[in-house]
């Protein structure tokens, strides 16, 4: 097996934590790092420190901002009394792209999953409650997956015990069932949201 010097060592093992790397690409990083002047090895340094630094979750929504309250929530050209619930923020970027809804968003980061042991807890819902008072509907726009499903129900049963006369809608299978919203292209997400349904 191949040693490298300890700070090569280090940025393969840290880069190996990306989702989607394995050692290989790590290595290929790693080297073309190395290889990169000074001040591209820094701004990337740098950009990675402003990001720790300087982005939140929105207090309204949980999408990832620099301001908070994000952009969306703040838009007065967007419908405030339509929220949609997504599982991560990556997924409102597949939404916005269809340019077909013009509501505001709320970000779970992650859905259930007894067997990973997330439960209700550990999703982000206690600011989705107070949201509720002024929405005139809510889309349930997890994935089609188990976990997506099994959260859309769970999500519709508590909000009818509390707001039994808010429409609840659900987004069509357009969507490929067992797939994952971030790569749905335009005309998938488009049908989507345009085929949701009462629930």
């Amino acid at each position: 097996m191949q040693r490298f010097a300890e700070p090569m060592a280090r940025l393969i093992d840290e880069l190996r934590k990306l989702p989607g790397v394995g050692t290989k690409s790590a290595q290929r990083y790693a080297f073309h790092i190395l290889r990169s002047t000074d001040a591209d090895a820094n701004a990337l340094a740098e950009a990675i420190k402003s990001l720790r630094q300087h982005l939140r979750l929105c207090s309204l929504c949980n999408n990832i901002t620099d301001q908070d309250p994000c952009a969306y929530c703040t838009s007065p050209t967007r419908n405030h009394h339509l929220i949609c619930v997504v599982e991560e923020p990556t997924n409102i970027a597949g939404i916005e792209k269809t340019r077909s809804f013009n509501g505001l968003y709320h970000v779970l980061h992650g859905t259930l999953s007894p067997v990973n042991g997330i439960g209700p807890e550990q999703l982000r819902l206690r600011n989705l409650w107070p949201r509720l008072t002024e929405t005139e509907e809510l889309i349930l726009a997890t994935s089609p997956t188990v976990e997506g499903e099994a959260t859309a129900r769970y999500l519709l049963d508590e909000i009818r015990r509390t707001h039994p006369k808010l429409r609840i809608t659900r987004i069509a299978t357009g969507v490929p069932a067992g797939s994952d919203i971030e790569y749905a292209d335009e005309v998938t997400m488009t049908r989507a949201l345009e085929g949701r349904r009462e629930l």
